[in-house]
């Protein structure tokens, strides 16, 4: 870690002792390093709203004897080539799948991905999450 800076924050009784019962559910070693995290999510939560570079993974479960859903997911990701660094493909039981695609690009390319697969037929779930690439 770079240069440590230390400072005081002044908080009421409630909210310190709520974020104490977080800090433990969690089981941070310190409210520092919770307090970093919180940061770091802000941070990530910003460049996103700002259309910064995001990085981060598409997990999705599909039924791949819907009729050509897996050409519809194979078009999409081609047309999105340039943002998608890696995928992973499982196959759950005879019908279903799930498809891990790791991403890096532009908040509003990695969420047009997203939402373009999510709305497809035959998409059971879709989570996108993503983070900082600095």
């Amino acid at each position: 870690m770079a240069d440590i800076y230390r400072f005081g924050i002044s908080l009421d009784r409630e909210l310190i002792e709520a974020f104490d019962r977080h800090v433990a559910a969690q089981r941070y070693q310190s409210r520092s390093e919770a307090i970093r995290d919180l940061i770091r999510e802000e941070l990530v939560r910003k460049k996103w709203a700002e259309g910064g570079t995001v990085a981060g993974a598409i997990v999705m479960t599909y039924d791949h004897h819907k009729r050509e859903l897996v050409n519809r997911l194979l078009d999409i990701q081609h047309d999105f080539h340039d943002i998608i660094i890696s995928t992973q493909h499982v196959h759950l039981d005879h019908g279903n799948c799930l498809e891990v695609i790791a991403v890096k690009g532009q908040a509003p390319q990695v969420d047009q991905l997203s939402t373009a697969l999510k709305v497809l037929v035959g998409v059971k779930h879709l989570n996108l999450s993503v983070s900082a690439t600095d």
